[in-house]
């Protein structure tokens, strides 16, 4: 009898609300912004940019790495002739280079350095007018809701017909 009253109880409101979910008319549309930037010729322009500078400072690193490792090299051969003096500051010295390429390594690679500062000045640009294209075809078309299923929100299934990513692409070409 308690799991008909509950029956009852969940059923009706339900059926009372389902009339206005079926009218309600919710459209939704995806688009593939990975596909997006990866055909946008400023955003291959952008990596181009960025590519070059990472290269310079990896060239300059390696180099950086092949001072130490000579120098490194020269001291373990000679720093059993070598006195305590000697020996002392030319370890001081390994150190501190070491420490330089540290410095070095992390002001242009690591978590705030020049590439992730040098990557979001190049991409944002590039990132607002790719929103800004999918803001005006969804309102064109009057979607409600558009995902972007390349993302961190995953999508079980999705109807090819809802794709606006091709549109998108066509757009951002018309504003040349």
């Amino acid at each position: 009898m308690r799991v008909l009253r509950w029956t009852v109880a969940v059923a009706i409101p339900m059926a009372i609300g389902i009339p206005e979910f079926v009218s309600a008319q919710v459209k939704i549309g995806y688009v593939d912004s990975e596909t997006i930037i990866q055909r946008l010729p400023e955003a291959q322009d952008a990596q181009r940019q960025l590519d070059a500078l990472v290269a310079g400072w990896q060239a300059e690193l390696k180099k950086m790495q092949s001072e130490w490792e000579r120098k490194y090299e020269d001291y373990d051969k000679k720093k059993l002739i070598m006195t305590d003096r000697t020996r002392a500051e030319t370890e001081r010295g390994l150190m501190e280079l070491e420490k330089k390429i540290a410095n070095y390594r992390n002001e242009k690679f690591g978590q705030n350095g020049e590439m992730f500062k040098k990557q979001d000045e190049l991409m944002k640009p590039v990132h607002d007018k790719v929103f800004t294209a999918i803001q005006d075809v969804a309102l064109e078309r009057d979607y409600d809701y558009v995902f972007d299923k390349s993302g961190d929100i995953l999508l079980l299934y999705a109807n090819e017909e809802y794709d606006l990513t091709q549109e998108v692409l066509s757009r951002l070409q018309e504003r040349k």
